[in-house]
Order: C-alpha cells, then structure tokens, then sequence
C-alpha cells in the first residue's frame, strides 16, 4: 500500500453491481481479478480506503452493472424506462446480502459504515469502509415506510433517481451535448424524502438528478449538497455534469462535487475512449478547486461503472492519479481535502 499518500474514500463504485452481473461470490473480491476495476489486492495497491458502495438497479432490457458499457445503449430508449418496485426491490436485496457477505467473509478488512467515528477508525487503519448507498430511490416507498428500515440495516447514501423518472423526480440521460435541464422537478413524494433523509440523517445524492430537480433539493434540504460522481459541464457537456451555477450552489451549502473518471464524462467530445490523458480528468479537479475552492472537491470515481482513462487502468492506479494532481499544483494539505478530508467532512455535517 502507498505509504506517502493520504487515505483515499472515493464517491461512488458499482462493484457490488459487478459481481452480482458476473454471478460471482461476494468472497471473490478478496482474490485478485482480472475483469472489473476493484478488488482487494488491486485496492490495498492503491490506497483505497472506502467509499459509497452502490446498490443499483439495472434497467430489466438488459441486467447489466454498466449503461454506459456501449453506444448502443445510449441511443435506446428502453434504459431510461421506470423500473418497477417489486424488480427494485430483489435487486436492492441482492446488493445488500452481497455487501454483508463480503464484509462478513473479509474478516475485518472491509466494514459496512453506519457513524462517523466507525468511518475515521477505519481510514486509520486503512482497511475498507463501505458506505451503503442505494443508487436511485425505486426501492423507497413512496409514503416512505420503509425508509426508515433501511436506514437501520445501513443505508447511508441516496441518490434519489438514477437515469431515469421515478416516484421522486427525474433523471437526466447520457445523451451528449444537451443540458441537465430535462423533465420536471421533484415530486411532492420527492420533497418529503428529502426532509425525511435530513431527519435520519441520510445523504442526499444529485448526481443524475435533472437541474430543476437539483434546485427542489437546494430549497428544501438542511444539509450540504453533494454530487458524488460528476464532472464539469463547461468543459464536458453531457447533462450528466454540473453547470458552474449548481456548483456555486454546491460550495455555497459546505458540500462537494466527487469528480467521475468516467471518459465520456470528461472529454469535450464526450466520447468514451479510454485512451483520454489523465491531464483531462485533472482539469475538472482543477476547475472547481480554482474557482469554487478545494473544499468542495473530492473523488467519485464510478469504478466498475464506466469506461474509465487507461492511466488509471483501475483502483491500483489511484497514486497515478494523486500525482498528477501534485502535478498540477495541488499540495499536501489540498490532496488530503481532495483524498478524504472533503467527504469526511460532509459526511459529519450531514449523518446523525
């Protein structure tokens, strides 16, 4: 493990997803693979130390961990179709067994976090936190019965949509070059679940969220706003990404973006080439921290969820990444914020 980095708490990964896709044991993370960007070898490698672990719901055309896997996909309209409780909820079950058999088959290397202190002895140690994070809230009922059974079997992350309409709100698509501003706001049910987050001490995510979606949440919320895996619209502009107003709104609330390395995210094309320098990922890193502070900046890689840059390669690669940021002009104290600091931070201010 890099000893001269700091502890690395990333934003978002679909490895759970992954694995379920893959049909492989949850104890197969702890063996070194050849497909997929995570696991426990590559990760102790890289200095990861946890991160939001994503519970995710495939669309039912294709039960696949990564939409973004070909353009096909992007172009078909079945993906960004609504997804059915009773198929949200197998899935959202099937990702929660894998999490726990993974953290109970780790024999103390990987833990699922519930509080902060949990969270701060772990990236002490440098073993992996796991923070539960269902990945769109289709699992949720929409009078929010269940909401709260969730938050006691761990649930500590939610992104209220993914790309797709739901009870709550509504997501964006991947479709390049057009703006977050699609579909309407929140719900009434989505407002509620919001508030109700706030009561039990949940983050809100935003990412796929729409941009009328994203300002419901700004008016509604008490806590900091937090994108955990997306980049900037102005120098990629998929509605996937932020425009510099969200992200004013963003520092404005002591919250924080995590940058995606997801290509198709990054680029100015938009394309999904995976032969993008690692200078592009860093540009986003650098846009934010220049002109809305390195507070509110921090790592939302969507590993085993996106076509991710070939300098990176996969979790082992993170040091690459560190020093491209040193590269750049980032120092000690600022890679730290960037590293963990930033999360643990939002985390504080917003978990019970």
């Amino acid at each position: 493990m890099p000893t001269n980095n700091p502890p690395i708490f990333d934003g978002h990964n679909d490895s759970l997803e992954s694995f379920l896709a893959l049909n492989r044991a949850p104890r197969d993370f702890l063996i070194k693979n050849t497909e997929g960007h995570m696991d426990w070898p590559r990760a102790e490698a890289g200095g990861f130390n946890g991160g939001l672990f994503a519970i995710f719901v495939p669309p039912v055309m294709t039960m696949k961990p990564d939409p973004d896997m070909d353009e096909a996909q992007h172009i078909n309209p079945a993906i960004y179709q609504p997804v059915d409780f009773s198929h949200a909820r197998e899935w959202t079950q099937k990702g929660m067994e894998s999490l726990f058999s993974l953290a109970a088959d780790s024999q103390g290397r990987l833990r699922v976090i519930r509080e902060i202190r949990a969270l701060e002895k772990a990236l002490q140690e440098r073993v992996i936190a796991a923070v539960m994070h269902f990945e769109g809230a289709e699992t949720i009922d929409p009078k929010l019965k269940n909401l709260e059974t969730y938050y006691k079997d761990g649930l500590r992350s939610l992104g209220l949509v993914w790309s797709r309409p739901n009870a709550f709100g509504c997501g964006v698509p991947f479709t390049p070059n057009t703006s977050p501003d699609q579909g309407p706001g929140l719900t009434v049910a989505g407002k509620e679940l919001v508030k109700a987050c706030n009561r039990l001490g949940i983050l809100v995510d935003l990412s796929h969220l729409n941009e009328k979606g994203f300002w419901d949440v700004e008016k509604t919320t008490s806590a900091p706003l937090v994108a955990s895996h997306s980049c900037v619209y102005s120098l990629s502009p998929s509605p996937r990404n932020l425009l510099d107003k969200q992200l004013e709104a963003i520092a404005a609330s002591g919250g924080l973006v995590g940058i995606n390395f997801a290509v198709g995210f990054l680029r100015p094309d938009n394309k999904r080439d995976a032969d993008t320098p690692l200078s592009v990922l860093v540009r986003h890193f650098t846009y934010v921290a220049e002109k809305f502070g390195v507070d509110h900046v921090a790592l939302g890689s969507d590993f085993d969820g996106a076509t991710i840059p070939k300098e990176i390669g996969d979790v082992s690669g993170l040091p690459k990444l560190l020093d491209a940021l040193r590269g750049a002009g980032f120092n000690e104290e600022d890679l730290a914020k960037i590293a963990y600091q930033n999360w643990l931070r939002v985390l504080t201010d917003t978990w019970k």
